[in-house]
């Protein structure tokens, strides 16, 4: 745990993110009283399949049964104007 104060934190933020990037915690004072701390956010599929849990329960979503190939990914063609041709268009 590493304690700092808001100008020092400020004046030296690259160095306290790479410390909080290796799983160290920031302490952050104002005049040498806690208000807050940075920490690694732990990313969890089960938190966002919690959330996502009443959408699929009312079948408003279908979760992927299978890891998508982002490579693989082509855009899609639909007919008529792009988006950027009516842009332009209607601010003339």
């Amino acid at each position: 745990m590493i304690t700092a104060g808001i100008k020092e934190l400020k004046n030296n933020l690259s160095s306290y993110l790479t410390r909080v990037k290796s799983g160290e915690e920031v302490i952050i004072t104002d005049r040498g009283k806690i208000f807050a701390r940075i920490v690694k956010e732990e990313a969890s599929n089960k938190s966002i399949q919690a959330s996502l849990a009443p959408l699929i329960v009312k079948g408003l979503i279908k979760l992927p049964s299978r890891e998508i190939n982002k490579r693989n990914l082509s855009p899609i063609q639909v007919p008529g104007k792009s988006v950027s041709d009516m842009v332009l268009e209607d601010r003339g």
